[in-house]
Order: C-alpha cells, then structure tokens, then sequence
C-alpha cells in the first residue's frame, strides 16, 4: 500500500476574530493563499506538481464564497492548472480534507495534494450564511419537535452531565494558555508560523509572526469572574440538569482569524524529490453523534481510530483534541483514560483560537512539529463538528 507522508505543514499566527483584531484587514483569500505560498517555498516545490488543493472552510459566504479554495490557489500564483475544492464538515473541515488528501494519496489518485483551511471570523461571522433562514427542513424538526441546541448549549450539557463544575473548567482553561505562553516563549512554535504581512491600526504594513489569542498569566481566579455566556431561562427550564451555568468567554475558544496548510506526498513522491517526510498517515475514523450533545463525538471517534490502528491510548505521545469549549477534552481525558500531561502539549484553541475551517490542519501542524520535537512515535488528534459529529486522525513520526 502507498503510504501517504506529510511533508511540511504550517500556520498563520491566530488573530482575534473580531473588527481590530491582528488579521481582520487581511482578506480570507488571501490568509489561505499565504499559507500556500509559504508550503512551495519552504520546501523548493514546483506548484505545477500540486494534484489537488483541498481546503476546509466553514463560512462559505462574502468573502469567503465561490469555492476560496481555488481562489486562493489563483491569488497565491499557482498554476492555473492547479484545480481546487472547498468542505465543510464544521468545525473538522480542514482535518477532513487532509483526511480526503491522504486516502486520495493512498488510493492512487494524487502523488501531491495540498490539505488546507481558512476562517475569517472577523470578516465572515458566524452564521453569515443563514440570512435568517431555517437550515434544517421539516425533517429535522420532525425529528427533533424540540428543536436543537446551539454549542455553547451542548458544552453546558455535557458539564452538567460528566459533573464539570466551573472551577475545574476554569483551571483547564488557564492550563491551555500557560501552555501555550510558554511554547511560545521556547520558540516551539516557530517551525509552524507563517508570517502574515497586515495592515496596522495606522494603515502602515505590519509583519505578524505572535498568536494575538494567547493570554500569558490567565489565572483561573480571573477567569472566575467571568459570567457565563448562554444563560437563558428558557433552556434551563427544558434542561433542569443545567443548575449552575458554567460557560464563559474564558473557558471557551475565542473567535479566531487564521489559515493553515499541509503539503502531502506519497512516500515514493518524497524520496524522488528528495525530500524528508516528518509523518506517515496511519488510521481514519470519522462518525456522528447526539446532535443535541454534537461535542461528544470525539469519544466514539476516538474509540474507532485506536480500534482501526489496533493501538491502545497509551501507544499514543500526543492528543490533539480540539478545545472548542473546556468540557470536550476533559469529558475525553475520563472517557479514553488518556494521560493529561500528553493532552494538547502546546495548549489548544482556548489560547490559541479556533479559526474554523483552520482548525484541523492547525492541530495538526502542531501535533507533527510537537513529535518531530520530542521524538514522540504517535500523534492522534480529533475534532468534535456541529450537527454532531467527529473525525480522528493518527499519524506516525518519520
């Protein structure tokens, strides 16, 4: 079988997704096709040779519509030969496009495939593709005469239900971002980052190299006095299990401008480049869940994943599990019975932002350079994805 290598993967620093935030002048087009250019240059590529670009998006509306995947292909100077698509499996797009890359890979169809991802959510906010619309159709509501929850909803379930309270929340939280401050410190990040030129405050040109979401010094007794974001008593009346509403802006990810990109290869492709491979794809696991509780997903994904590879949790140096909202890992750290010291090493998205579509090739351009730093052997990263949902993914060191 055709193995299927990463050769390089790297990011944008994060910018807060918001009017002011460090990358919201930049257009989307233009933060993915960044991250393009910077994986053909590092690596002395010819982009002619690029199979397929494959990039997650979540907001596919405004400026990020018309498929931006082959946009950014066409602003980053590639070939217009190069062809491109856009998915959206929310919050996991981009880990599942390198998913599709990879067993395209695999499969034959590619010899070098480009797994990529982008959210402005400055520029494209959430939900700018509803324009007050119903998304679900009479089906889902017949199925569901309830109706669904948002995901902030959903993590106060699941901290209810797994008994989460808020200080425990709160401490995770502050752990992601001491995490994250001190990678950041020992310049463990620096192999990942892309700079991204952006305008300043002042209109002059600015070249961004720092993750404007990490917070250095996050406590969890300033956190504490944070209120919580999705108390509504209408949801406490249907959910009676929600006594205490745990929830705030600081035990969650923030929203999050970024893009991030994954240069893949056949191993026979690599080597006839001449070029080191830092990872070999090893297991695929994708699966649904509760839509109601959509963020649990990653257990049974992870489940399927250790099963496919025939590994147990503890052959695994690192987890990357998205830290949408503080509950997700840590509902997963009990139910996997995995080590929490390998959880997320470099802090997750509460520091270091959630750019949606971003977000899986961002953990995992982060997992690769983590193993490649430690020597670990194995790296699992997994997402949980709206409508309920997950994907996970184990790669191997080279």
């Amino acid at each position: 079988m055709t193995n299927a290598v990463i050769v390089d993967a790297v990011r944008t620093p994060s910018g807060k997704g918001k009017p002011g935030g460090q990358l919201s002048g930049v257009h989307p087009t233009e933060l993915l096709s960044g991250v393009l250019r910077a994986l053909v240059s590092r690596n002395d590529l010819d982009p002619a040779l690029v199979d397929d670009v494959i990039a997650g998006c979540v907001g596919q509306a405004g400026e990020q519509a018309m498929n931006i995947a082959r946009s950014a292909v066409l602003g980053a100077s590639f070939p217009e030969s190069v062809p491109a698509t856009t998915v959206d499996r929310q919050c996991g797009s981009s880990q599942q496009a390198a998913g599709f890359a990879a067993q395209g890979v695999i499969s034959g169809a590619y010899e070098i495939v480009i797994a990529c991802g982008v959210e402005s959510m400055s520029r494209v906010p959430m939900g700018s593709a509803l324009h007050g619309r119903d998304p679900f159709g009479p089906g889902i509501t017949a199925r569901y005469p309830d109706g669904l929850v948002n995901q902030g909803v959903s993590a106060e379930l699941i901290a209810a239900r797994w008994k989460l309270d808020r200080d425990t929340l709160d401490a995770y939280a502050a752990r992601s971002h001491a995490r994250a401050a001190a990678a950041m410190t020992s310049g463990a990040f620096d192999k990942e980052l892309a700079s991204v030129t952006a305008p300043g405050p002042d209109g002059t040109e600015r070249v961004l190299t720092i993750d404007e979401t990490v917070r250095p010094g996050t406590d969890a007794q300033g956190l504490a006095a944070l209120p919580a974001s999705f108390a509504d008593e209408a949801t406490a009346r249907r959910f009676p299990e929600i006594e205490d509403w745990r929830i705030t802006p600081g035990n969650s990810s923030p929203l999050t401008d970024g893009a991030s990109a994954v240069l893949i290869m056949s191993e026979e492709k690599a080597s006839e480049l001449g070029m080191r491979p830092l990872a070999r794809f090893h297991s695929f696991a994708v699966t649904g869940s509760d839509p109601l509780l959509m963020l649990t997903g990653v257990v049974p994904a992870t489940q399927k994943v250790l099963a496919r590879a025939g590994l147990a949790i503890d052959a695994i140096d690192a987890y990357e599990v998205n830290e949408a909202f503080a509950p997700v890992p840590l509902l997963w750290q009990r139910e996997i019975g995995a080590d929490p010291e390998r959880l997320n090493p470099r802090g997750g998205a509460i520091a270091l932002g959630h750019p949606l579509g971003a977000s899986g090739t961002r953990l995992l351009t982060t997992l690769v350079h983590h193993l490649q730093a430690t020597g670990g052997r194995y790296g699992l990263q997994t997402m949980c994805e709206g409508g309920g949902m997950a994907n996970a993914t184990i790669i191997e060191r080279i």
